[in-house]
């Protein structure tokens, strides 16, 4: 079977309106894709940017798979909250982007968006802080429901990832 290596890191992210933030983030494939080595998905740890507005995680990714085919090719998907000083989480964006196709180092900016809700829903998210939410995760990287939502733009999420394509050329696929 051809193999994909990944291996990387979550750099940070960048123009949020919030502060202290961390990162959910999860791998997701096709069917005919299997996960030799590595964990599927992952958390960051929190950071506050003292100066300008990045927050800096380098957070690892190291990922092994065996595939039959193309299709599902990975797509890294994120949920980027914030933690205010009493330790509630909120919302801050939801992401997602493909794996690069090409073997090498490739540097990924992921932009992010969340969910806007009523005006009363945004009312209370300024005050209280909270706010709308998606109920299934796939919704991230599905086009059908995804752009029905009524949503906000976020910031950006910055990836440096490294790629190693093999035993491609043995099942007819040249990189």
């Amino acid at each position: 079977m051809a193999e994909v290596h990944v291996i990387g890191q979550i750099v940070g992210a960048s123009g949020f309106s919030e502060s202290s933030l961390f990162c959910k983030w999860g791998i997701h494939t096709g069917a005919a894709w299997k996960l030799l080595s590595g964990v599927r998905e992952g958390q960051t740890q929190v950071d506050t940017p003292q100066i300008g507005d990045m927050a800096y995680w380098s957070h690892p990714i190291d990922l092994h798979f065996a595939t039959k085919g193309l299709q599902g090719w990975p797509r890294l998907h994120f949920q980027v909250w914030s933690q205010d000083s009493f330790g509630r989480c909120q919302l801050a964006g939801y992401g997602f982007c493909h794996v690069p196709s090409s073997p090498g180092t490739h540097q990924l900016a992921c932009p992010t968006w969340r969910p806007l809700g009523s005006w009363r829903e945004q009312l209370a998210r300024a005050f209280v802080g909270g706010g709308p939410q998606l109920l299934h995760g796939d919704t991230i990287y599905s086009g059908a429901d995804r752009y029905r939502l009524h949503t906000a733009a976020g910031g950006t999420v910055h990836l440096e990832i490294s790629l190693l394509l093999r035993n491609f050329d043995r099942y007819g696929v040249e990189c």
